[in-house]
């Protein structure tokens, strides 16, 4: 072995010693790396022995520092951040925010440690479980060890509710029937306590509003068989008079005004309305009284329940003119068992002016920055009602694939007035939390892009969103009307026009209007759950009433025009479903498939270019970029090297799956891989190839990659790169290019590597 080679070993083991973490330890001190677990025994199934096993390494504590194949780089960036001497700063960042402090093996508490492991084997059941503790050393480091001997898990054989004929053992008893604990279930204890949330849960919903869980007792019969329980469930005898009363609403009083730092609170004659069952209390005369009317769940002489209580504070805030709200029901000074409810209402500012600057990527591989101005009045019409009017103004930079210098300058401004309430000829009643609203939009926005063309677009829409509840939502457009119109178009965009007939249709004037509708389901924010899923599903629905009444039919000549513009009329359908599935810890694979697929007829030949359907991207497949693939077999890459090839579709299919998981702290690292197409619904002959056939599987575009995304919790910044496997545009046979993947090659590279840059994650 030569000099250099003999400094470069020792400069590993170097390197190694200190991101181990062992290196220059404080005197007495011995660095804590973990502790090793044994669940031992022959009275309990191997299957239960390793379920218990892991549920002790998640409680066992402290947790040791975080390592890497024996490096420990979080405790090295620790150490070698030093002692800062202020609180702020890139080395006190350092050290406290990536940095992880040594965890010593003087703070381990062994005792303590198998008395946890001990009790917890026991609150599952397993009743007279031995454990014992110890450490080995090795080196300056230092393990413990845990042994647990279970015994023979007890099981329930049956559960015993109140028998007597009270009013509050009957409500108990009768929730009986949606009981957790079930007989022959293992012994619980977390269970058994969560059993008693429940039944306080269920006893709001009858009245009972000042039951709590403390006032329920389950005891435990064990002498009843061989490792087998009963649970018996009983109301307390210290339970107050007021806990087993049932109470019912008697007035409703609404203080829409309040504030923390007024006495609002003093009533005067003209302050005081009284609408139908509500007292409203609003000496300014803020809002009209049947605000309360839709948002409150409680009438007078309804029987106390949680959910109807919830829901109006929920449907309270979800107005979006409140800043505090707040609830109080106090026993009314009345015959009968009554409660009064009070409601404090502190407004937010009835006129405000927001500023924001946002990152954006979109669709189209642009990447880049928008400023927004608002200006919001929250209470317009006193019902509550929200009108934000917007201008906004941007810079969008192709940063993904081949960049050539087509920015996208875009200025505009948007008003939105929005009504909590179905504002409908009809009415509408709704048991969710969430307030329906009505929404009207009018909206302007220029575009340009330098040496190409301009666009002008003109949108206004009008209809409702309501929710079910926080997984399902309903957005129904009873009419959505988009207007587009380019001008300055250049001599080089026309130019190449006469060479790609395809780029023509994006500066076509278009006139759209119809009704569109979308349903959205997700379960995403449910964190517990291993397998969560999204759904969205839309229709586009544009000249379809028009094209009826008017009888318009391209084919026939029978061409109708609105403002010299032949209005489109088509149908469009389009579904995203994605599936995320919790791996352990903060590992998962996510999954996305999208379908669509829209049909132009009557007064249109083909659907509108903003309508269509396109593939590849930041978002779609990575590997391709924006636009570039299909439609079907058709080549769109070979049309022209300096512009997107924009190729669009009738027909949609995509699929992508990708593995995620955490590499370092904010470092998040994925593979993927897409799959997908786009196809047309009729021949064209400028495009062989194109149209959907029976052999669509063969003409799927696929890529795979990797990618880095850097979450910083305010921002989201992903990097991927990816290159394609399958090229649908190749002849069938040769589409499969895998064999051709050569990293080494830097043609290749130039060819097929693709490296996105964006904001977010990709779904």
């Amino acid at each position: 072995m030569n000099k250099n080679s003999i400094l470069y070993f020792l400069f590993i083991l170097l390197f190694v010693a200190s991101c181990s973490g062992t290196k220059n330890l404080p005197e007495g001190e011995l660095l804590y790396t973990g502790a090793k677990i044994k669940v031992e025994g022959n009275t309990t199934p191997k299957k239960e022995r390793k379920a218990l096993k892991a549920e002790f390494e998640a409680i066992v504590r402290p947790k040791p520092n975080a390592s890497i194949l024996g490096l420990r780089p979080k405790l090295f960036i620790y150490k070698l951040a030093g002692n800062p001497k202020k609180q702020k700063g890139f080395r006190y960042w350092l050290k406290n925010k990536v940095g992880e402090a040594p965890v010593y093996y003087s703070k381990v508490d062994l005792e303590y440690n198998k008395l946890v492991l001990q009790n917890n084997a026991e609150n599952n059941g397993y009743f007279n479980t031995k454990s014992t503790a110890d450490s080995t050393r090795r080196g300056k480091t230092v393990k413990a060890i845990y042994t647990v001997v279970p015994k023979r898990q007890y099981l329930i054989r049956d559960v015993i509710f109140p028998q007597d004929s009270s009013v509050l053992s009957s409500a108990v008893s009768a929730t009986k029937r949606r009981s957790l604990l079930k007989k022959e279930q293992g012994y619980n204890l977390t269970t058994i306590k969560e059993e008693r949330i429940r039944i306080d849960a269920r006893l709001k919903e009858k009245g009972f509003y000042y039951f709590n869980p403390d006032f329920l007792k389950i005891q435990v019969d064990s002498t009843v068989a061989d490792h087998k329980v009963d649970l018996i469930v009983v109301v307390k005898e210290e339970t107050p008079e007021l806990s087993q009363t049932q109470y019912r609403i008697n007035d409703i009083v609404v203080y829409p005004n309040y504030s923390i730092n007024a006495d609002s609170l003093i009533v005067t004659p003209d302050a005081v309305v009284h609408h139908n069952d509500f007292t409203i209390i609003d000496s300014e005369n803020l809002f009209k009284p049947r605000i309360f009317d839709r948002t409150l769940y409680f009438k007078k002489d309804d029987l106390y329940n949680r959910t109807n209580h919830n829901l109006s504070l929920n449907r309270l805030v979800n107005l979006g003119t409140f800043k505090f709200v707040k609830n109080e029901f106090k026993v009314a000074d009345t015959i009968g068992n009554y409660l009064d409810a009070y409601y404090f209402l502190t407004p937010l500012p009835k006129k405000s002016i927001r500023v924001e600057l946002s990152a954006k990527t979109n669709s189209a591989n642009y990447s880049g920055t928008e400023l927004n101005l608002n200006w919001s009045n929250r209470n317009l019409l006193k019902g509550a009602e929200l009108l934000t009017v917007s201008a906004f103004a941007g810079l969008e930079v192709q940063v993904s694939g081949v960049n050539n210098g087509f920015n996208v300058y875009r200025f505009g401004n948007e008003a939105n007035l929005v009504w909590p309430r179905i504002v409908a000829p009809f009415r509408f009643e709704s048991s969710s939390g969430f307030v329906p609203k009505t929404k009207a939009t009018l909206g302007y926005e220029f575009q340009k892009r330098t040496k190409l063309y301009s666009l002008q677009t003109f949108k206004g829409s009008f209809g409702y969103l309501w929710k079910e509840n926080e997984r399902k939502e309903h957005q129904l457009n009873i009419t959505e009307i988009t207007y587009a119109s380019p001008n300055n178009v250049t001599p080089l965009y026309q130019e190449k026009i006469d060479e790609n007939a395809s780029l023509g249709k994006v500066i076509e004037k278009q006139l759209i209007f119809g009704p569109t509708y979308s349903y959205t389901f997700t379960n995403t924010m449910q964190q517990r759950r291993k397998n969560t899923f999204y759904y969205k599903a839309g229709v586009d629905l544009s000249g379809n009433i028009a094209g009826l009444v008017t009888g318009a039919n391209l084919k026939k000549g029978d061409t109708v025009k609105v403002f010299s513009v032949p209005f489109s009329q088509f149908v469009k359908v389009e579904n995203e479903f994605r599936h995320y599935l919790k791996l352990g810890g903060e590992k998962q694979l996510a999954s996305r498939i999208i379908a669509g697929a829209g049909f132009a007829y009557g007064n249109s030949d083909e659907m509108p270019f903003i309508k269509q359907f396109f593939n590849g991207g930041t978002n779609s497949i990575r590997a391709f970029r924006a636009r570039s693939i299909g439609p079907g077999s058709f080549d769109g890459t070979s049309t022209s090297n300096t512009f997107l090839a924009d190729q669009s579709g009738d027909l949609k299919l995509e699929f992508s799956t990708e593995y995620r998981a955490t590499i370092y702290d904010f470092v998040k690292g994925a593979l993927f891989v897409d799959a997908g197409n786009i196809w047309l619904l009729k021949e064209n002959p400028e495009k062989p190839g194109a149209k959907f056939s029976k052999d669509f599987l063969k003409e799927f575009a696929v890529g795979v990659g990797a990618g880095l995304r850097f979450d910083f919790s305010f921002l989201v910044l992903r990097t991927d790169l990816a290159f394609p496997i399958r090229k649908p545009y190749l002849p069938d046979g040769d589409r499969w290019v895998l064999d051709q993947v050569n990293f080494g090659d830097r043609s290749w590279r130039k060819e097929n590597l693709v490296f996105n840059l964006a904001i977010g994650y990709p779904f």
